[in-house]
């Protein structure tokens, strides 16, 4: 797991530095106007609802922002209904792909879902062939400055599954119904924490040991990640150091 763990924080940075901040919001308000829609408007009995809004929250979307897209969630204001949809495929190598999108047209984004996976040497595949490679849990990211040992008791007496060196954060994993429990027991003990979410992280890893073989596998994952349906992209693959330089080179 050690791997998957370098590789979200590389991409988690990745992610911050590159990615536009106008689909960041979009995806972000969308998740939020889904998951009202389908758990009520109340974040207090809708678990998925509340980690949306931190989410929002930690990514700075204002809350009149966060309000109305709630509003459109539950029917209260008009607006387009989006749905939430995942694919499943292979990048080269064997190497397993989720892909979680959020749609107003289910036909156009999984004809185009499916294109990028072709035209960057993957395969499509269907539903079920590589989600039991994946274990679905909850992340939270805290600032590094904090104590191991004492985060992880600060964390475990709320429900907290493991500690994790995560590059620039400390990964505190949790099961997906205690990830709000465990970030506020984290923050009532003092400790930063930078974000949290839920995650799908991968049972088994692929390792990618020559540069080529990573670069083409990085370029189907970028490929996805930069669909404007796409939320969320997540395989099973690391990149040993010597060849991430390279390939960074």
């Amino acid at each position: 797991m050690s791997g998957h763990s370098k590789w979200h924080s590389i991409k988690h940075k990745k992610g911050a530095a590159d990615k536009a901040r106008g689909k960041l919001f979009a995806v972000l308000i969308r998740q939020i106007e889904v998951a009202s829609r389908t758990g009520g408007g109340d974040p207090e009995s809708n678990a998925t609802l509340r980690t949306m809004i931190q989410k929002a929250r930690d990514n700075s979307v204002p809350m009149d922002t966060i309000q109305r897209a709630i509003k459109r969630g539950t029917g209260e204001e008009e607006g387009v209904t989006y749905e939430s949809v995942t694919y499943e495929g292979y990048a080269p190598g064997g190497v397993a792909v989720i892909v979680q999108a959020l749609t107003d047209n289910r036909n156009r984004t999984s004809a185009e879902i499916k294109n990028l996976f072709s035209r960057n040497g993957g395969n499509f595949a269907e539903p079920g062939a590589v989600s039991w490679q994946f274990e679905r849990q909850g992340v939270v990211h805290v600032d590094k400055s904090a104590d191991e040992d004492e985060l992880m008791l600060a964390a475990a007496d709320a429900g907290a599954e493991d500690v994790r060196d995560g590059g620039d954060t400390w990964e505190v994993t949790t099961p997906p119904a205690e990830l709000h429990a465990v970030r506020t027991a984290i923050e009532e003990a003092g400790y930063e924490v930078t974000e949290s979410d839920l995650t799908m992280n991968p049972t088994t890893v692929v390792e990618l040991g020559q540069e080529s073989q990573a670069k083409t596998v990085l370029r189907l994952v970028d490929a996805l990640e930069d669909h404007d349906d796409v939320e969320a992209v997540y395989a099973n693959f690391d990149i040993p150091d010597s060849v991430l330089e390279a390939v960074e080179a």
